[in-house]
């Protein structure tokens, strides 16, 4: 049996089927020079604008064995910029990803993501979430802050125990943690934690349909000087998936969400709201396409505050000719407090966001790239976005990689 979209707990594929490997060591350096628009958003009455010259180098391992799947990649870098030099900053991130079947019907899956950085166009994942996800799961980056040094990580594990040829159950926990640690307090942007577990029942109908049921308990925190607000929120969805081909799937779920909000010193309050998430995933040889749509209600890093929000998360990637690959995302979310007559919150806002680029492989080890970015955001009480909501960043980038294949 496989775990559908709405329960697995990892995002969709982001590379073409012929970009798949494993059982490999890689290692890389990458240079890349863009200009970006607005830099000091919000901090003075019109854009400026600026050069910024990047080095980042990359490893990564994975591994596959009958039983285990091994994942590791570390990104390092830095950033200079021509004119604005105090934005000059260090970027790491790294992915350490782990999956062991323990008997042939209990396996476990454990992932973490560490980001950090300080500029969001270096990050293409930062400005569409951190992927597209087929499952109901709390918004952690409402805000994003382009230019703001940002501190993220995210880690998840779940173990699935197949009970029958048509049945699994299954659970997991979650935990996530965003921090802006050189923010000043008028900046207007909050730290957030948020960690929660979930439960599933899976069957597997005849053919490749699935269905069954969640449920799922998070706890979110954000602070911003001096005022603290918190978020439980208890949801019970059903889902269904269809895999039309093994590597084509659509999926659904619904249900209800229970959500109790509270801001010192104001008492609590408690209610109910629907909750609906629908995906898809498609890989191909040399396609991929993932999208993603979902309304629940949440905390949202960044802000102050319990949101209705709606997300919707694209991701798509061509490869034509032999040696030329086109990638594209968008994504559009916009937050609206659940409270707003009640509590010192943030009213909420919406963002817009959209990636294009073009690779082309210079010899065995060197690959070129150009790339677009643009992101809208409309916050009024974020300061380093209400004046200046708007950014547009292009780039070219040159990087040399080479990879060694490891034992099986």
């Amino acid at each position: 049996m496989q775990i559908p979209p709405p329960v697995s707990g990892v995002t969709y594929p982001t590379v073409t089927g012929s970009e798949m490997r494993s059982n490999y060591l890689s290692a890389g350096f990458s240079i890349n020079t863009a200009y970006d628009d607005n830099v000091l958003l919000g901090g003075t009455a019109k854009p400026v604008g600026d050069v910024t010259y990047s080095l980042g180098s990359t490893l990564k391992f994975d591994q596959t064995t009958p039983r285990m799947h091994n994942m590791f990649a570390y990104n390092p870098g830095f950033t200079l910029y021509q004119k604005t030099s105090a934005l000059n900053a260090v970027n790491q991130n790294a992915l350490l990803g782990f999956q062991y079947r323990l008997t042939p019907h209990i396996a476990i899956n454990v992932q973490d993501t560490f980001i950090q950085s300080s500029n969001v166009f270096n990050q293409p994942l930062l400005l569409s979430g951190t992927g597209v996800s087929g499952g109901t799961q709390p918004s952690q980056a409402a805000v994003i802050a382009p230019f703001v040094a940002t501190l993220q990580d995210s880690a998840n594990a779940q173990a699935s125990y197949q009970y029958s040829a048509m049945g699994m159950i299954g659970a997991g926990g979650t935990f996530s943690k965003q921090d802006y640690p050189n923010s000043s307090p008028s900046s207007g942007l909050s730290n957030s934690n948020s960690s929660g577990g979930s439960v599933f029942l899976n069957r597997r109908l005849p053919g490749t349909q699935y269905v069954g049921a969640t449920y799922s308990y998070s706890s979110m925190s954000a602070s911003l000087t001096g005022m603290q607000s918190g978020t439980q929120v208890h949801t019970l969805n059903g889902f269904y998936t269809i895999y039309l081909q093994q590597t084509l799937s659509f999926s659904i779920s619904s249900g209800p969400q229970y959500f109790v909000t509270s801001q010192s010193p104001f008492p609590s309050l408690a209610s109910w709201a629907p909750a609906v998430t629908a995906s898809m995933g498609w890989q191909r040889n040399h396609t991929n396409l993932a999208v993603s749509y979902s309304k629940t209600v949440s905390g949202a890093g960044g802000l102050l505050g319990t949101f209705d929000s709606t997300l919707a998360n694209a991701s798509a990637s061509w490869r034509f000719g032999r040696t030329w690959t086109l990638g594209s995302g968008a994504s559009y979310m916009i937050s609206k407090s659940v409270t707003p007559a009640f509590f010192q919150s943030s009213p909420g806002g919406h963002s817009i966001s959209g990636t294009a680029s073009v690779q082309h492989p210079i010899g065995e080890h060197f690959t070129m790239e150009f790339g677009y970015a643009r992101l809208h955001q409309s916050y009024s009480e974020i300061s380093v976005i209400s004046d200046n909501p708007d950014s547009d960043s292009v780039h070219i980038s040159f990087s040399y990689h080479f990879s060694r294949p490891i034992g099986r």
